[in-house]
């Protein structure tokens, strides 16, 4: 990754104060960084002492603010601001104004979309300190063009709170939640797949306190609200499961942790199951297709990135559990073993599937009973007839 460029001294600052150091993600960063005509830090709205060198448009506290936006995200919209950050020509027609206006809100959620989908895939990979700057962006361009009060403001809000925590800033992470708890409790007609969001966070964030009894308080709300709208089965209920097991294990609860990965196991089974079904038969007439970029008009049902990497993410978790624990179940471990195959060959990683779907196949053969060991077998045979592509 190229390094930052080197920073401009803004104006009247020749000499900069010494560097006070100040956490990442507190709440007046996310409406006082630096606005168009602003000199604010983008990370923390503290004076700007330095300006990025490429946009010049962009003010950071210290040296820090400056290589952490770099990392985070600003690499990817410095140019993208420039347009956003300068001012429309006072001598402008109406009708110029308003064209320009127009152009102006589409490129502010385009870095809405950038920006909120960046800070998403490091909180996926663990990278919680780097999502923070990419969230707060979200958040900041999210207001500028919603409005502060906005129920479009929420999933920005959920991204930092998670982030925070991450990274172990609670108290910050308290705060976001706070403000989209406030939002969805003043918005009547708040979806429901939102509501769901706000109860899984709230519930992640008291796990993370040790608050077990509120952590499952909002975790059953999440399971309620999505098992009544997408249904008990479905794949995002199997999320709040998966978070409420994960409290239970920590409580040493075993028999109702392993029930509750038991369910996650067998609903990410079944809709792999269904997807590889419905895969081969796409194969059949395009070879090449994988399920991540094919056409809408082919498969409306596919699952999305996201998606995808909740799953790699969850069965994970729960084949560690597995392999760790203390009475081994291979039935168990293979089943998981079965799913990850189905989901890493459907998102083409033949290598991995290979590896995982042979474990699952040689764990089944040593058991009296292996009804799935056939559909193991194909499921290899489906592997082994296409070349290897790690991603």
């Amino acid at each position: 990754m190229p390094a930052p460029p080197r920073p401009a001294p803004s104006a009247g600052s020749a000499r900069p104060s010494p560097r006070r150091k100040r956490r990442l993600g507190n709440a007046a960063a996310a409406h006082g960084g630096a606005l168009a005509g602003s000199r604010r830090c983008e990370l923390c709205g503290a004076a700007g002492r330095l300006r990025c060198g490429r946009c010049r448009l962009t003010y950071y506290c210290d040296v820090d603010h400056q290589k952490a936006d770099w990392v985070s995200i600003h690499e990817r919209i410095c140019q993208l601001l420039i347009p956003i950050r300068t001012s429309l020509p006072f001598l402008l027609s109406e009708k110029e104004r308003k064209h320009g206006t127009e152009q102006l809100v589409k490129r502010q959620k385009y870095i809405i979309d950038l920006t909120y989908s960046t800070a998403q895939e490091f909180v996926s990979e663990g990278k919680h300190k780097e999502a923070i700057p990419a969230a707060l962006h979200a958040l900041r361009f999210s207001t500028e063009v919603y409005g502060s009060n906005s129920v479009q403001l929420v999933p920005a809000y959920l991204l930092l709170a998670e982030a925070s925590t991450g990274v172990g800033h609670l108290p910050e992470a308290s705060k976001y939640l706070s403000q989209a708890q406030w939002i969805v409790l003043r918005t009547p007609d708040c979806s429901v797949a939102l509501q769901c969001k706000l109860h899984r966070s709230l519930g992640l964030f008291y796990a993370a306190e040790g608050n077990f009894e509120q952590a499952l308080y909002h975790l059953a709300n999440d399971i309620y609200l999505a098992s009544s709208t997408f249904g008990l089965k479905s794949i995002e209920t199997s999320g709040g499961y998966f978070h409420m097991a994960n409290v239970f294990f920590r409580q040493n609860k075993m028999d109702i942790a392993n029930s509750l990965y038991t369910e996650v196991t067998d609903i990410w089974h079944a809709f792999l199951v269904k997807s590889v079904q419905a895969q081969e038969q796409i194969l059949n007439s395009q070879p090449e297709m994988s399920p991540f970029t094919e056409d809408k008009e082919v498969r409306e049902d596919r699952m999305t990135e996201a998606q995808q990497a909740e799953a790699i993410r969850v069965l994970n978790a729960v084949l560690d559990v597995r392999e760790q624990a203390p009475k081994q179940q291979p039935g168990e471990t293979a089943r998981v073993l079965h799913a990850l195959a189905m989901l890493y060959y459907l998102s083409m990683d033949l290598s991995k599937a290979r590896e995982v779907g042979t474990k699952a196949f040689d764990l089944l053969k040593q058991l009296p009973r292996h009804d799935s060991l056939e559909a193991i077998g194909h499921l290899l045979k489906l592997i082994n007839s296409k070349p290897s592509y790690t991603k």
